[in-house]
């Protein structure tokens, strides 16, 4: 038999990972493994870990502070940039790029079957993408120099300079509220 490349979610659906279908995608399911994954490894100050949908909400906050007159639907795009990790988990940039390739193709046919199942272009436009990524440097810059431990310094070195950064103080949440923020936001940002 061939090993088992599918996750069964809390909802009940069956997500075929090689091969994900949007309509074994369920919102509910993705805020509840975001939750629960622990940025940095679970390295972080605080009572809980800062999880994967606390970092998603921060992005799509530093997305609008970008591009103040986004779209909800770019929003929701950049709320769903790390959707994925809801069942491949948040790997740290370093480990990726040892892993190679064939984890982003992974992590890429993930997100697109995402976006379909939420309304979304598979593929993002090249400057929404671009957006988001900065947005997401910005996020990780604040969440190493206010709970992951770095220097000033050594953040600028990772994670780059940025002239205007949104005036925003990290504390971590634990997993349910977490959970509930992120569907609070999906919902806000879905609505037509």
């Amino acid at each position: 038999m061939p090993p088992r490349a599918w996750q069964r979610m809390l909802s009940g659906r069956r997500l075929d990972l090689l091969d994900p279908s949007p309509l074994d995608i369920e919102i509910e399911d993705i805020a509840h493994g975001l939750s629960r994954v622990a940025r940095w490894n679970g390295q972080t100050k605080g009572e809980a870990a800062f999880s994967v949908a606390e970092h998603s909400i921060l992005v799509a906050d530093i997305f609008c502070f970008l591009e103040p007159a986004a779209q909800a639907e770019a929003r929701l795009a950049a709320l769903l940039h790390d959707a994925p990790e809801y069942v491949i988990g948040d790997l740290i940039s370093p480990f990726k790029a040892a892993v190679g390739l064939d984890y982003k193709a992974l992590e890429n046919r993930l997100l697109a079957a995402i976006h379909i199942r939420f309304g979304l272009p598979a593929v993002l436009p090249a400057k929404q993408s671009r957006t988001i990524k900065r947005a997401d440097k910005i996020a990780a810059y604040l969440e190493a120099t206010q709970l992951a431990g770095f220097s000033v310094s050594e953040a600028r070195r990772f994670f780059g300079r940025f002239i205007r950064l949104p005036d925003i103080t990290l504390r971590t949440l634990p997993p349910e509220t977490a959970k509930k923020r992120f569907l609070t936001l999906f919902e806000k940002l879905s609505q037509p």
